[in-house]
């Protein structure tokens, strides 16, 4: 009886020390269960030829094509030393050369015959500007007798192409799976029989056998709406479970006192509450009034005014006898927390200080760069309770601070931070405390399910009143460079008119980051490195913007250089400010109207919003120039294409996700486990993953520790290897 490898078998075993090598490799694929989910790309017809002609947009990129053999004949150079075979090789719809050298050309020179179908294999090359494949890897699709289990096999069958890689084509990768795919059976279907039933899906051990081996396209689209379930129901279960287990903690009800710092601080506001700020903040004082720790995820537009629901929960917190602590990413970004926040309560941030309010409380500051005495006053305050409200860098996580009783923890900028950051300062309280986490890069619906599936979500997507709109245009610098001359002049007339500017470049230039983004330049075959910070702001102090004060800020200055620029530039002293990305997120300063970005198609869609949110934040308009040296039919192109069109970050977030998949879901980044997700996108699958999350609800309230599911827990600890587990237990 022939071997069936088990699924969790090495596959040296099964495949031979070689090929398992390659695999493991190239393609991260261990065992025969990973193998068993190495799932086509997509599929060949027997009487379908790849079109030749998309071939000119793949220019060296690894290609399989399947065509037929127009002619092929054998030249010969140097004399008669040197032999040549020349293959062309047709599909109806364009024609390839594909080329063989030295004794490398007389199997070809066999097999090849004019009228021989085949599958070939290589790296698209060109040569004299003509497109070709040299020494491709090639299988016949013949009917010759001396194969007939091959040919039978090719006619009646589509054919899979895989993800491959040069040292393995993508039938040699489809024979590796034909040796695990008997132990298909043996995989445990993780679906409960009532949903499978109920949603009219295929057994698990079906799906993997069509998606491997289809005979009809009907095939395929079954295993892939079973095989889609399995990934979104798997996880969604383990994110059902680790809100059911939060919602097991206890954790200390935080209500505001009456008459107390809340009403106060919203006594003194100069003006209204927007109506999704009134709607989010409810829903977090219910939460915060529950006996078990709030998680909620808020996002929001850039400028939506996120800062001062998270302030209000604070303020609700420290009403109740606890403490806030909000953690920021950068010390730039904490710096101007802690001073806009101090200047929004006025004396209410002075408790227990003179001319302070009785009913006040302090306000401290923690940072890495902090003097000594500073830091041991602002960590007494702490300990104490005197502080009621602590906004930090990551210098809050360390052993030594200790709270009086941590209520809250405030997130800001989520995803800067690692899992076990955020985890080291929730620990510090003496019963788990609340979590509120925050971003203003908007996440689309779906993504934020699958995401951040444990945590409630709360939208704020209307900006407050005097926010004023901001006008996005893409500065073709190649190709109309009068388009540059013209924006520096517009930087200009925005300054003499009293206002100020950012400019922001992908790199510093100190030398430091020299060796890495040059090499990075050579690889992509730029013709030079990414625009930096320090020559731009000397080019343009002598240039364009000669006779105004320019100064510049990246992330390896001194902190308090830093701090001292962003102070006199927040104050108007500094008119135009040449900076990296640490200007990204959280920076305020209303009279800025111009944001021009140098080398805009080296940003995502993304950060370029959350760039562009920098300006119009006063009653100005703003403006955002883009300046690109793509051409203007290229991907890059478009993207900013795209951003300049609109100004809404849902949008965007999708046409981001769009063009770049969504990566783990699971923490990929945190980790660097391969992605958990080969069949399902985020965005296209919406209506499964909404499927799959009520259906994980309802599994889970109902067996929470799944007892009754074993196939259900055996996927769940294939998905959750220790590091996911430890990923979702930390969240």
């Amino acid at each position: 009886m022939e071997h069936v490898p088990a699924l969790d078998e090495d596959l040296k075993k099964t495949l031979g020390p070689a090929t398992a090598k390659v695999l493991a490799e190239q393609l991260g694929l261990h065992t025969a269960l990973d193998l068993l989910h190495h799932y086509p790309r997509r599929y060949a017809e027997r009487g379908e030829l790849t079109p030749l002609t998309e071939l000119a947009d793949q220019l060296d990129e690894h290609v399989t094509v399947v065509a037929q053999v127009a002619d092929a004949r054998i030249l010969t150079f140097n004399g008669g030393r040197g032999k040549r075979l020349e293959v062309t090789i047709t599909d109806g719809s364009g024609r390839l050369q594909l080329v063989f050298f030295g004794a490398g050309v007389h199997k070809p020179h066999k097999d090849l015959l004019p009228g021989t179908r085949a599958m070939f294999a290589g790296k698209v090359g060109m040569f004299n500007r003509k497109l070709q494949l040299s020494h491709p890897a090639y299988e016949l699709l013949g009917a010759d007798a001396s194969e007939g289990d091959a040919a039978t096999a090719f006619a009646n069958r589509l054919i899979p192409i895989y993800p491959a890689c040069a040292k393995l084509e993508s039938w040699k990768i489809a024979k590796c799976v034909d040796a695990v795919l008997p132990a298909a059976q043996e995989t445990v279907d993780p679906l409960p029989p009532a949903l499978r039933e109920g949603r009219g899906l295929v057994p698990l051990t079906e799906a993997l056998l069509k998606i491997h081996r289809p005979t009809t396209k009907a095939d395929i689209e079954d295993a892939r709406q079973r095989l889609k379930w399995d990934e979104a129901f798997v996880l969604q279960v383990a994110l059902a479970r680790r809100r059911h287990a939060d919602s097991q903690l206890p954790a200390v009800p935080r209500r505001p006192a009456p008459g107390g710092l809340l009403d106060s601080f919203d006594a003194k506001l100069p003006f209204t509450l927007t109506d999704g700020q009134q709607n989010v903040s409810r829903e977090i004082f219910d939460d915060l009034a529950t006996s078990h720790p709030m998680h909620r995820l808020l996002q929001g537009e850039v400028g939506s005014g996120k800062t001062m629901v998270a302030l209000r929960a604070m303020l609700a917190v420290v009403d109740s006898g606890g403490q806030a602590a909000m953690l920021a990413p950068t010390e730039v970004l904490a710096q101007q927390h802690h001073r806009s926040i101090t200047e929004m309560m006025g004396e209410l941030a002075e408790g227990g200080m003179l001319g302070g309010s009785d009913q006040g409380t302090k306000v401290v500051l923690l940072t890495g760069s902090m003097g000594v005495p500073a830091r041991r006053r602002a960590l007494l305050d702490l300990v104490t309770g005197e502080a009621g409200i602590v906004i930090g860098t990551h210098a809050l996580i360390e052993d030594k601070v200790q709270f009086h009783d941590l209520g809250l923890v405030v997130v800001d900028e989520q995803h800067r931070f690692g899992v076990e950051q955020r985890d080291a300062l929730r620990s510090k309280g003496k019963q788990p405390p609340h979590l509120l986490v925050m971003t203003a890069t908007p996440i689309p619906r779906t993504v934020a399910m699958t995401v951040f599936g444990d945590l409630e979500t709360s939208v704020l997507d209307q900006l407050p009143a005097g926010r004023s709109p901001i006008a996005t245009h893409v500065v073709p610098a190649k190709d109309k460079p009068h388009f540059l001359t013209r924006a520096w002049e517009r930087v200009r007339e925005e300054v003499e008119n009293g206002h100020q500017a950012y400019v922001v470049c992908p790199r510093i230039g100190d030398g430091e980051d020299e060796p890495k983004k040059k090499k990075a330049a050579e690889e992509d075959g730029d013709k030079r490195p990414p625009l930096a910070v320090l020559e731009i702001a000397e080019q343009l102090a002598k240039g364009p913007l000669a006779g105004l004060r320019v100064e510049v800020l990246h992330g390896r200055m001194d902190p308090a250089d830093k701090d001292d620029v962003m102070r006199r530039f927040a104050a108007g002293e500094v008119k135009v400010l040449v900076a990296t990305t640490v200007i990204e997120v959280g920076v305020n300063v209303p009279n800025s109207t111009v944001m021009v970005i140098m080398d805009a198609d080296r940003f995502g869609v993304s950060q370029l919003h959350q760039l562009r949110g920098r300006v119009g934040r006063g009653s100005a308009p703003g403006l955002c120039l883009l300046v690109s040296e793509m051409h203007e039919a290229s991907p890059a192109r478009a993207r900013l294409g795209a951003v300049a069109a609109t100004l809404d970050g849902f949008e965007l977030s999708r046409i981001d996700l769009e063009q770049r998949r969504e990566g783990d879901v699971l923490g990929q980044a945190q980790s660097g486990v391969r992605s958990s997700l080969r069949m399902l996108a985020v965005i296209e699958d919406e209506e499964v993953i909404a499927q799959a999350r009520e259906e994980a609800t309802r599994v889970v309230a109902g067996d929470p520790e799944l007892t009754g599911l074993p196939g259900l827990r055996t996927a769940l600890d294939a998905l959750l290897d220790t590091e996911r587990e430890q990923y979702l237990e930390k969240g």
